[in-house]
């Protein structure tokens, strides 16, 4: 699994505080109408920094910071940068191999690849693609948010150059398809479960709708993006390697719907996104105990990193349903079960009540927790999420420049 930015992955659930028409001073129209970001919040502390919020103002110069450096560096990422050619002859086709397949040491070629879970290969690093990808998010969103709080153009030029070149311009732009993610040597040349490396594609998404307003992106640019997306949209859907994701019963399931139901309601497909919310309360139903435990994740070799991972695709699902007026955050199955629950089971080895007993062949990490615990403080009305997040990382919980989106 490909591990997105701490600082930018905390954007995701900016709808926590919960804003209200009342607290903003400017129209409601004029919110950014982002699919994961909360525009609301977003507006809420813009205008807070005009009003020389202290706190708000310190966010705003550790995003800036992270910004400059970006417009400093001027690096631009492409499929066509990698040293290796698809089965497909073509370049502009991503791919990668899969990161816990490793050469059969039994066979002189080491052919076919064979299975450790958790251990990852650094051949999966010699392939430039899903690294690159990761930066295009980073770099997108990041520049872009530069450019929302201080309408700086030189933020939205650069966004805009860093999304053109990976997905509009001919020269370098990745054909809209993952045919090639995740091979395993000597078996197959791609597989559903490569899917998983696109999963934060939408924070390019929210990019492109921040950026909207500058001359940098065109109304001509956007349509363009969305053609990406919608082309890819279709091939997610359509595809047999797509259709096998879809399938998927763990994480990958999860992250799967919010992959589809994300680029369904950029392209104007609402109907495809709520058919897919529809198919992602079944994930709950079939991935879920009722005591709120995650069976597929549990027996994970890194099962607290996959627990989490998932539950914070849960959260993702959650926000982007609120875009067709759905409440994922409060719905049960037919046996009860729920998202809230799923937080709910971790508490007891958050304080410390109890051991993890589960395989994890790495440090416990709490990035992930903490955000959890504090987007579930504010939709479940229990200040206690909260005391616990600050408690168990206080560094994490007070993260820099997160204090602009929360």
């Amino acid at each position: 699994m490909k591990n997105l930015k701490q600082v930018t992955f905390l954007l995701f659930f900016s709808s926590v505080l919960g804003v209200s028409a009342q607290n903003v001073k400017e129209s409601a129209s004029n919110f950014p109408k982002t699919i994961v970001l909360e525009g609301a919040v977003l507006q809420r502390n813009r205008q807070l920094i005009i009003e020389n919020d202290t706190e708000k103002k310190e966010a705003l110069q550790s995003l800036l910071s992270k910004a400059d450096k970006m417009l400093k560096a001027r690096k631009l990422y492409s499929v066509m940068n990698k040293k290796q050619t698809p089965q497909s002859g073509d370049k502009h086709d991503y791919m990668s191999i899969g990161p816990y397949w490793w050469p059969d040491p039994t066979k002189p070629d080491g052919l076919p690849y064979i299975r450790k879970d958790g251990l990852r290969n650094p051949e999966y690093y010699e392939i430039s693609d899903s690294q690159e990808m990761d930066r295009v998010e980073d770099d997108a969103e990041t520049l872009a948010l530069a450019y929302y709080f201080t309408k700086e153009d030189k933020y939205a030029q650069w966004a805009s150059q860093v999304i053109k070149t990976w997905f509009l311009n001919s020269e370098t732009r990745q054909n809209p398809n993952l045919n090639f993610g995740q091979s395993i040597p000597g078996i197959n040349t791609g597989r559903g479960i490569g899917l998983i490396e696109t999963r934060g594609l939408f924070r390019v998404i929210d990019a492109a709708i921040l950026i909207q307003g500058s001359n940098n992106w065109s109304s001509e640019d956007h349509l363009a993006l969305k053609k990406w997306f919608s082309d890819y949209l279709t091939w997610l859907t359509e595809s047999p390697i797509g259709k096998d994701e879809a399938d998927e019963h763990n994480n990958h399931g999860t992250h799967y719907s919010v992959q589809a139901i994300s680029y369904a309601i950029f392209t104007d497909h609402p109907e495809i996104a709520v058919a897919e919310i529809e198919t992602f309360k079944n994930r709950l139903e079939s991935q879920l105990k009722p005591d709120g435990s995650q069976p597929f994740e549990l027996t994970r070799t890194k099962s607290w990193n996959y627990a989490n991972m998932n539950l914070d695709g849960y959260f993702i699902a959650a926000r982007l349903a609120e875009n067709s007026q759905i409440d994922l955050w409060n719905y049960q199955t037919k046996e009860g079960k729920n998202i809230k629950s799923a937080v709910d089971w971790l508490l007891p080895y958050l304080k410390n009540e109890k051991k993890w007993e589960y395989e994890q062949i790495q440090n416990i990490g709490f990035g992930e927790t903490v955000r959890i615990l504090k987007i579930a403080s504010k939709k479940y009305s229990n200040p206690e999420y909260d005391t616990l997040a600050k408690k168990i990382d206080l560094k994490t919980y007070q993260l820099d420049s997160n204090q602009l989106f929360f």
